[in-house]
């Protein structure tokens, strides 16, 4: 990308509330967004909880979507999905051929988190995904902060994505949405911030 564009196609992903005790597998919404103007789609895919799927999944869901050629790039809530089942941003960039932005709004506490994944299968595996992501960039705004990670771009186009597709507070209008959406869809409606 040279020029981004104000009403850039962006689809941005977040997973749903779910019971870890009793939920196999969470639902996963995708929100189409032109730049912070309007909402253009919708996906949707699940993924199972702390498992090693997301990555595929998200992939699957992009690849064969109508509105894959117009899609300019990707944000993802964060690297992991359904607990810790982790999205691996350099490979679904690598196989969707778009440019990925993970966000969060708090820095992630990495001696917690290596900690949390000695409770699951792989942990060395999870761990090295975490890792590959790369070091959480801070990104001051108007309105806040936020944290990203990204793959398949640089980061001023990074930043400039981010900063086209904010309308209110400090996260960007398809993560916004696609919370809102998850959430409704297991909660029957919408509660908290993404």
């Amino acid at each position: 990308m040279t020029r981004i564009k104000d009403e850039i196609r962006v689809v941005g992903f977040d997973d749903s509330p779910f019971d870890k005790n009793k939920d196999k597998s969470v639902v996963v919404v995708g929100v189409i967004f032109r730049g912070n103007k309007y909402m253009d789609g919708m996906l949707k895919t699940k993924v199972r909880v702390d498992g090693f799927n997301a990555t595929k999944k998200l992939i699957g869901v992009i690849n064969s979507s109508r509105h894959k050629p117009q899609l300019k790039a990707i944000m993802t809530n964060g690297i992991t999905f359904g607990g810790f089942n982790i999205v691996d941003i350099n490979t679904l960039s690598e196989k969707t051929g778009l440019p990925v932005i993970a966000i969060v709004r708090k820095k992630p506490n990495f001696k917690k988190i290596k900690k949390a994944l000695k409770n699951l299968s792989k942990p060395e595996y999870r761990w090295e995904l975490i890792k590959k992501a790369g070091k959480p960039i801070m990104l001051e705004l108007p309105k806040g902060k936020l944290y990203y990670q990204y793959a398949g771009t640089n980061k001023k186009e990074a930043e400039e994505i981010i900063k086209k597709t904010i309308k209110v507070g400090n996260l960007p209008e398809p993560l916004r949405l696609a919370h809102i959406i998850a959430t409704a869809i297991v909660r029957g409606e919408s509660y908290g911030r993404a």
